[in-house]
């Protein structure tokens, strides 16, 4: 893994925990040592990544990301395509959720930031070992996604849209 792609991994895991994240943690996971994992905190912090440092390890305060929430709709089939076309334009795929009648919000964590994310995301789905929160809610579903700028959203936003993707308001 290539040291770029690991300091957005480590982003994603400090982004996505309500809790402190251990130095050997985030170690043992990339599999480099813990003089690396220091380093690259210390560069996401020059590059605007507000982390602190504490004695159980290291928290998020805030993100430089810009972040939207989107309502889609789209099949199966499309789920891939959708991915793609969101991490193709330079964007994270944070989560997803549904509005369900009963149980309320059903949400899951996802970044997604990767064509190999992607793929293994779907791989996932297609193996059968679960299937996607939207097939409970007919294909409507949200995602938060995260870039480096609004004008970023808005190419996401607008590509998503010319696929039909985005779900009408009503």
């Amino acid at each position: 893994m290539k040291a770029i792609d690991r300091r957005k991994e480590i982003a994603a895991v400090l982004i996505s925990s309500d809790t402190p994240v251990s130095g050997n943690m985030l170690s043992e996971k990339f599999g480099v040592s813990r003089q690396i994992i220091v380093q690259d905190i210390s560069l996401l912090k020059a590059s605007g990544y507000d982390i602190i440092s504490t004695h159980n390890g290291y928290i998020l305060q805030s993100s430089p990301l810009k972040e939207r929430v989107f309502k889609l709709k789209h099949t199966t089939d499309d789920t891939e395509d959708e991915l793609t076309t969101i991490v193709s334009l330079g964007g994270t795929v944070a989560d997803v959720f549904v509005w369900h009648k009963v149980y309320g919000k059903v949400e899951a964590k996802l970044n997604i930031f990767s064509d190999m994310h992607v793929k293994q995301f779907i791989e996932g789905v297609r193996s059968g070992k679960s299937s996607e929160l939207m097939n409970i809610t007919g294909g409507y579903h949200y995602h938060t996604i995260r870039a480096e700028s609004d004008d970023i959203l808005d190419k996401i936003g607008e590509a998503l849209d010319k696929k039909g993707y985005i779900a009408p308001e009503i």
